[in-house]
């Protein structure tokens, strides 16, 4: 029985072999974790201090500025959506909210293609946490004031600090966007933090993750047959094979959920570079 019947349509294929893969094998992704110190014609503590960070923090409605060698990570991790959301007639753009699993909240997106991205973070168990549009940067360039709102800000759990802008693969080659994307690069960069443009990923990975993002949700699945279902994949099993194997203790409707939950949380890993169905081989992995 196929798990996702949409996923037909596709023909592309990429190998991604674990759950908890790095971004390094997501397609259309450029990475930017430092500055060209022959690029720097400022000292960095100048360059810090000049360049003014504006966020909304948890409690309160007002904007707050600090400059940016000083503004508080922790506050910029619990802040709310620097910018309004408005819904309008016509609107080009998708947004809405997702319930992130890795916050336990709600995270703000402007369109479907942010919703991948955060939707992948929310998988990612080295993310801790996930924030919408955290803060506007505000500096100067040559004679004229530059502004940037940044996508997304992630936490990781071994304390690293990722700024992303989620952009359109055909837009990212605009010389306009490039040279924002650049300066925002060299300005989080100053401050130790990895900047990241994402455009898309494998749509077959993409898809199998949307679909078990359905069961990410704890209280959506039995939570004490998870233990049992663990004890019963010993090296690689087929989905379908656990399900029979664990007709014993309960109805194969109380089951796939588990398993489907334990794929999500990492705790069993799969091959997402194919659709998912009663063949789809899946092992225990090192996630707790």
């Amino acid at each position: 029985m196929n798990l996702a019947l949409s996923h037909r349509s596709v023909t592309r294929r990429v190998t991604l072999r674990h759950v908890s893969e790095t971004c390094s094998a997501w397609r259309g992704m450029l990475m930017f974790s430092s500055v060209d110190p022959a690029v720097m014609s400022i000292d960095v503590e100048d360059r810090l201090s000049s360049v003014e960070v504006w966020y909304r923090p948890a409690a309160g409605e007002d904007l707050v500025t600090a400059a940016l060698g000083r503004v508080s990570l922790t506050e910029l991790m619990a802040a709310r959506p620097v910018r309004e959301f408005r819904w309008y007639k016509g609107r080009t753009f998708y947004s809405g909210w997702y319930w992130s699993a890795t916050t336990g909240g709600h995270v703000a997106y402007e369109s479907r293609l942010e919703l991948a991205r955060i939707l992948l973070a929310d998988f990612d168990p080295d993310v801790c946490g996930i924030v919408a549009q955290p803060f506007q940067v505000r500096g100067r360039v040559g004679d004229r004031d530059r502004r940037h709102v940044p996508d997304l800000l992630l936490g990781h759990r071994d304390g690293r600090v990722t700024v992303v802008d989620v952009k359109p693969a055909h837009r990212v080659a605009d010389p306009v966007v490039r040279e924002v994307f650049a300066w925002t690069a060299e300005l989080v960069g100053l401050r130790g933090w990895t900047f990241e443009v994402w455009s898309e990923i494998d749509p077959v990975r993409l898809a199998n993750i949307r679909f078990l993002a359905g069961y990410r949700r704890p209280f959506t699945v039995d939570g004490g047959l998870c233990a049992p279902v663990l004890d019963m994949v010993d090296g690689q099993v087929t989905v379908g094979g656990v399900e029979r194997l664990a007709r014993s203790i309960a109805a194969p409707e109380r089951i796939r959920p588990v398993l489907l939950h334990l794929l999500w949380s990492g705790q069993l890993g799969g091959d997402l570079s194919v659709p998912l169905g009663a063949g789809s081989l899946v092992w225990r992995t090192e996630q707790p």
